[in-house]
């Protein structure tokens, strides 16, 4: 049973660590510079905790690599200059666009590590079961052979930057629904119509409880955001719709909505409370 190894174990790759667990295999993290929130989930999905970042490349074959986004090519750094001499497969499981995961691909590589870009669509699996784990790469379906419990993986090919492609396109609708829902609850709150706006929306379009959850990552959304509009910049598409959802989630994650923690968001949320909690300038 391989060692897996987790290279940032907050929300999401603890509950990734969990259902690698719950299968059987041994996962590591460290939790060195990580947030006391951090080591909670990590102690809580039963993650191995090792000294150092490096003891985990010395002692996984896989390496999962969930970071924000905006970090993605700086942990692939961090793993070339490990001074270790074993070298793991690394999985980029990051939000970014095609382009970023070839970089980063590139920096493991020209430390000798292969690679497998990787991206997750849902939420994480000790939240709900069902995640998909999109992989690509030479080596992508020795991931997908791993002993995922409460997650589906899916090779999509060979050619670095395919699982990416995937997450920046459906992210593009997740998000960006989510995003105009944001939008309209605050601008009707701002105009005194919530109720009839609300309304009239019914659940088509998202949920107060999405926009809430949505803005206790929003200091996540931003780079994925400008992640995304690079995305369809190299598809030949224009990237202003997506800079623009950028700074929407900007301006949201300095509201104090933002200040929650997606394990402890109430589901009944409302939009008034939503609406409360990202106050407009008028």
């Amino acid at each position: 049973m391989k060692v897996i190894g987790l290279v940032g174990a907050g929300h999401m790759g603890s509950g990734l660590g969990w259902a690698l667990r719950e299968g059987g295999h041994d996962v590591v993290t460290s939790l060195a510079g990580r947030s006391e929130r951090t080591a909670g989930l990590a102690r809580d999905a039963g993650l191995r905790l090792v000294a150092r970042p490096d003891d985990v490349l010395a002692e996984a074959e896989v390496v999962l690599v969930v970071t924000p986004p905006g970090a993605a090519v700086d942990a692939a750094r961090a793993i070339a200059a490990t001074t270790g001499t074993a070298r793991p497969l690394v999985v980029d499981l990051n939000a970014t666009s095609p382009a970023t995961a070839a970089a980063a691909a590139e920096v493991v590589g020209a430390a000798g590590f292969d690679f497998v870009d990787g991206s997750i669509s849902g939420p994480p699996p000790t939240v709900r079961p069902g995640a998909r784990i999109y992989l690509a790469g030479p080596r992508a379906a020795e991931v997908a052979d791993l002993r995922w419990t409460h997650a589906e993986p899916v090779v999509v090919g060979e050619r670095i930057g395919a699982a990416s492609a995937v997450k920046m396109s459906t992210a593009s609708v997740y998000k960006g629904l989510t995003g105009l829902m944001a939008q309209a609850i605050r601008s009707a709150a701002a105009y005194d119509v919530l109720e009839p706006v609300m309304a009239d929306l019914g659940d088509g379009f998202g949920t107060p409880y999405g926009v809430a959850l949505a803005a206790t990552k929003a200091h996540r959304y931003v780079a994925e955001m400008r992640e995304i509009a690079r995305s369809q910049a190299g598809a030949g598409l224009t990237p202003a719709l997506f800079e623009a959802y950028a700074e929407i989630w900007a301006e949201v994650a300095e509201q104090p909505l933002a200040d929650g923690r997606p394990e402890t968001l109430s589901r009944e949320v409302t939009a008034r409370q939503v609406a409360d909690g990202l106050p407009t300038v008028r």
